[in-house]
Formats: C-alpha cells, sequence, structure tokens
C-alpha cells in the first residue's frame, strides 16, 4: 500500500508545501516541523529550478532565494534523510522534469526512495510522456502524482485511471499563487475522478485562506497550501 494513503486516513488531509532551501536548509526544516506540529498530514517539499514554468511569483521568489544561497539537489537528499528522523508523514517532493533528467532519473528516484521520500510530482511533465518515469518510480515504490487542471477535460477519467498516491487537482488555470476566489467547477472534476478511481484527491493552487482550505476540503480529500505558507 502507497504510503501517502496515510494521510488521507484520518479525514481530510492538510498537505503543506516548503521550498527547499528558502533562504535556508535551517529554516526549511523548521517550517516542515512547525507544519507537522500544526496538523499537516503530508509535506511536498518543492526542489528549486531556475524556471519554475507553474509558479507564480511567490514561489518563484522562494526559487530564486533558495538558488541565490546556493541550494542544489545533492545537498537536499542528506538534508531531507536527516529531516526523516523527526519527521514520519509522508513526504513528497515536487520539481521540474529538468531537473531529474539532469540529475540522471534513475539515480534521483533511488535515492529519493533511500531517503525516505513518498511521491514525486512534476508539474511540467504532460500525462502523455510519463513513461519516461513511472517505470523507475514504480521500480522504487516512489508514487508518481498526476495532475488534473480544469482544462484536462475529456482526458480526466483517463488521467484518474492510471493515477498513483493521491490525485492533485488544480484549482484554476495559470500559476500557483494567493487568489481572491476560485471559480472553477472543481465539483464537476472530483465528481469524474470519483468515478475513476479510489486513490484520494485533493486541490491545490491559489488557496490562500483557511475558508478557502475549508471549501476545498468538502469537495475532495484535502487541501494543498503553497504561496500561503511560503509567504
Amino acid at each position: 500500500m502507497s504510503n501517502i494513503k496515510k494521510a488521507f486516513e484520518n479525514g481530510k488531509a492538510f498537505i503543506a508545501f516548503v521550498t527547499c532551501g528558502d533562504p535556508d536548509l535551517e529554516t526549511t526544516a523548521a517550517a516542515v516541523k512547525a507544519a507537522v506540529e500544526n496538523g499537516a498530514d503530508l509535506i511536498e517539499l518543492g526542489i528549486p529550478f531556475s524556471d519554475p514554468t507553474a509558479e507564480g511569483p511567490v514561489i518563484q521568489g522562494a526559487n530564486l532565494r533558495a538558488l541565490k544561497g546556493g541550494i542544489t539537489t545533492d545537498k537536499i537528499f542528506p538534508f531531507v534523510k536527516e529531516l526523516r528522523r523527526e519527521v514520519k508523514i509522508p513526504i513528497v517532493f515536487m520539481t521540474y522534469a529538468n531537473v531529474v533528467f539532469s540529475y540522471g532519473t534513475e539515480k534521483f528516484i533511488a535515492a529519493s526512495r533511500n531517503i525516505g521520500i513518498d511521491g514525486l510530482i512534476l508539474p511540467d511533465l504532460p500525462f502523455e510522456e510519463k513513461e519516461e518515469f513511472q517505470p523507475l518510480c514504480r521500480k522504487y515504490g516512489v508514487d508518481l502524482i498526476s495532475l488534473v487542471a480544469p482544462t484536462s477535460e475529456n482526458r480526466i477519467s483517463m488521467i484518474s485511471k492510471e493515477a498513483e498516491g493521491f490525485l492533485y487537482i488544480v484549482s484554476s488555470l495559470g500559476v500557483t499563487g494567493a487568489r481572491e476566489q476560485i471559480d472553477t467547477d472543481l465539483v464537476s472534476i472530483v465528481d469524474v475522478v470519483r468515478q475513476n478511481t479510489d486513490i484520494p484527491c485533493a486541490i491545490g493552487f491559489g488557496i490562500s485562506t483557511p475558508q478557502q482550505a475549508k471549501k476545498m476540503a468538502e469537495i475532495s480529500d484535502g487541501a494543498i497550501v503553497g504561496s500561503g505558507i511560503v509567504r
């Protein structure tokens, strides 16, 4: 059984996103531990990338600060290994396909499993190209987490059927970042997901207030908060 399922066993999951190394790894460790103490069920750790196409200004800024501070993927692996001595809830990496490619895909996924990473989210990886990563993720027991966006439409059922870990539902078009309101018809998207898989789904992108998080958790199995925490 996927370890990620544990995040959804106690009701609605609160998923917290933190960029590694913003502004340094000590701060990242403190932020992760604080999130766990305050009830986070799953942690998403962002591995900084110079061109984070899915991110809005807040997380872009976090990426740049981390990279300026000298953070590298090589420094993140031992950092997570150390963090894992205290943090027992599921942890997933969120980064870009290029980061994994340039590190060496098999080396990256094997190292991720070795330090206790449960899943991998690559927002720039099209569903049709996931075969480049999927077999290696399965080999090492790391869930490759799929994303569904409002534009996925007739592909939602197909993506849902093959989903692993949890399904990341992107709340709105555009990049990450706080939004005043989320107008997407998420209920319909979740309905299609539910018809095609029993894997949990959580909504992210743009959730900036406790009220929004509550609303998103009522529709789905959990809420993902990134920019709100990074800010």
